[in-house]
């Protein structure tokens, strides 16, 4: 990997999980006075059309063609957008940002297990070690070292709708595998065109059921800047910058940046004033090393291989 290629992955990761780190502590204001269906179908039905117009320049009409894989399609943009940012916003709304950034973090973990369930790809003791001790910091971050609180005041089923949309989208992420041929831009724009359109019929059916409300345009204008956010930064930038980081880098060295995501919302939520008790803070670092001691686990038994080759 030449010195070029290694600068600009850096970049790029760093703008995807910065962005990220970003998103929660930003559209937490927002959904105290917008409802997190509207919120979300605002973002990506913008986004869609944006990924749209990219993928038009980049590969053309042709790269709209399904060939009769519409339903597959989908179920993983609905899986994926849908299942992902309405559980995780909804989750945000009653909890604390800094908590979802923690879970989001696991996602590397999520896909290891769900390699092991779906696939039978066993991780190593070591990772698995791991994978018990991120679990174990994100359950001190989201019960702050009081679990009999957590459980007595149903606190945690809000985090668990955290996990329950990482692990959405980590099964759309894994999705992609089944699209060999296709570009990380074209999965990326296909799915999230009709994982907009799914956002948008769960959204209408809650609406005229009256379960959820329309913002007013008003509502719309004062949330401007936090709706550019979310779209710009946090759907954008960060996917596109993540699929080119991850290309330049590879997904062992491209993983450990996510790394940055509850270490960005973190550091927001201290500028902000927010204190976090000692549980949040040990679970959170309990969280990153998990991951960093996996992924230079990885590395090791990597390079083990190439020599033995």
């Amino acid at each position: 990997m030449d010195t070029k290629n290694m600068s600009w992955g850096i970049v790029m990761l760093l703008a995807a999980t910065l962005s990220w780190g970003g998103m929660f502590p930003i559209a937490k204001p927002a959904l105290e006075i917008i409802d997190p269906y509207y919120i979300t179908l605002i973002r990506y039905g913008i986004a869609a059309v944006l990924f749209v117009v990219i993928l038009w320049c980049v590969e053309g009409k042709q790269a709209f063609r399904l060939h009769n894989r519409l339903l597959p399609l989908l179920f993983l943009g609905t899986l994926g957008f849908a299942g992902f940012n309405l559980l995780a916003f909804t989750g945000l709304t009653h909890s604390k940002p800094e908590h979802g950034a923690v879970i989001i973090a696991m996602m590397p973990m999520i896909t290891v297990l769900l390699s092991w369930f779906l696939k039978g790809h066993k991780p190593h003791t070591f990772t698995l070690v791991t994978i018990m001790a991120a679990f174990l910091g994100v359950f001190l971050v989201i019960t702050s070292g009081h679990p009999q609180q957590a459980f007595a005041g149903g606190k945690l089923e809000w985090d668990l709708l955290f996990l329950s949309g990482a692990i959405c989208w980590v099964a759309y992420t894994m999705g992609a595998e089944r699209f060999p041929d296709w570009s990380p831009l074209r999965y990326t724009t296909i799915t999230c065109v009709l994982g907009a359109i799914a956002i948008g019929i769960i959204t209408f059916v809650l609406t005229m059921n009256h379960d959820i409300h329309t913002p007013t345009l008003a509502t719309l204008g004062e949330l401007h800047w936090t709706i550019a956010y979310l779209v710009i930064m946090g759907a954008l930038i960060a996917v596109l910058s993540w699929n080119a980081g991850i290309k330049l880098l590879g997904p062992v060295n491209g993983v450990l940046f996510i790394n940055f995501v509850p270490i960005t919302a973190f550091t927001i939520g201290v500028i902000n004033g927010r204190s976090f008790s000692h549980a949040e803070i040990l679970g959170a670092a309990i969280v990153i090393t998990a991951l960093i001691s996996n992924n230079l686990f990885l590395r090791y038994r990597q390079q083990m291989t190439l020599v033995k080759s």
